[in-house]
């Protein structure tokens, strides 16, 4: 498969490197405290186990940066996690004989692989899981295009994915339904036939953010906001409420959403 081809801007690569850290760090942590805590029967163990979840944390990284198509993030999260998991499993099992073989001096053998190679997977598993809890989410947002000037920046390609009884019409929310998207707009709903995350790239010029997983919504479009329980619902100018998720209330906030 080849690499993603969404474009990494540098509050995403920022946000990747944050996560990166905290992944890493979160996964050598539970390893070294499931070690000292008499699970490893010596220091070697221990180390081993440390070394194993930042070679797999690691490679999970890569593999959810370059490999995972995006989009799975935000609409297959389940197949996100198991390609990670999966693709983790195999070099980690290469990994882990490498130092029963090498350090511990055990004769490599099939049935050696056979008993690493459920564990590294299931390891990859927990580690899988570890990683999402930690994960920063990236919220993408946008500014208005700088166009007062008279220069004008470009409109956002997206305007051209309008239907013929929306052109012209100030777009409220993109919502994601399945394989379509449901354009919320001051002329009414319909819906189009895209992925969420290749909208929120070609909204690129009006300002807005996601706030959901299935959810972008434009600033301007924003009437009211509600918050309690932790949670924060925005409602719309034609009425419509979107929910917004913990992931993405902290970068909303400091945008001044709310």
């Amino acid at each position: 498969m080849a690499p993603t081809s969404e474009v990494f801007d540098e509050e995403g690569r920022r946000a990747f490197r944050v996560t990166a850290v905290r992944v890493v760090a979160a996964c050598v942590a539970v390893a070294l405290v499931i070690g000292l805590s008499g699970a490893a029967h010596t220091l070697m163990d221990a180390v081993q186990w440390c070394v194993d979840s930042a070679v797999g944390a690691t490679l999970g990284l890569a593999v959810a940066r370059w490999w995972v198509p995006q989009a799975w993030f935000h609409e297959k999260l389940w197949a996100a996690a198991l390609m990670i998991a999966i693709s983790v499993a195999t070099p980690l099992t290469l990994v882990i004989l490498s130092w029963i073989v090498f350090v511990h001096h055990v004769p490599a053998s099939l049935a050696l692989v056979e008993s690493v190679l459920p564990s590294a997977f299931g390891s990859s598993l927990v580690m899988t899981a570890l990683a999402f809890l930690v994960r920063r989410p990236a919220t993408r947002t946008h500014a208005a295009a700088p166009n007062a000037d008279g220069s004008g920046a470009p409109p956002p390609k997206f305007l051209a994915r309008l239907p013929e009884k929306l052109q012209g019409a100030e777009i409220f929310a993109v919502e994601a339904e399945d394989h379509y998207l449901r354009l919320h707009t001051s002329l009414g709903q319909d819906l189009i036939l895209l992925r969420l995350a290749d909208a929120i790239a070609e909204l690129e010029g009006l300002e807005g953010a996601q706030t959901h997983r299935s959810w972008w919504v434009a600033k301007a479009a924003v009437a009211q906001v509600e918050r309690g329980d932790g949670r924060a619902t925005l409602t719309l100018k034609d009425g419509a409420e979107v929910p917004v998720s913990r992931g993405f209330a902290k970068q909303l906030r400091s945008a001044g959403w709310f």
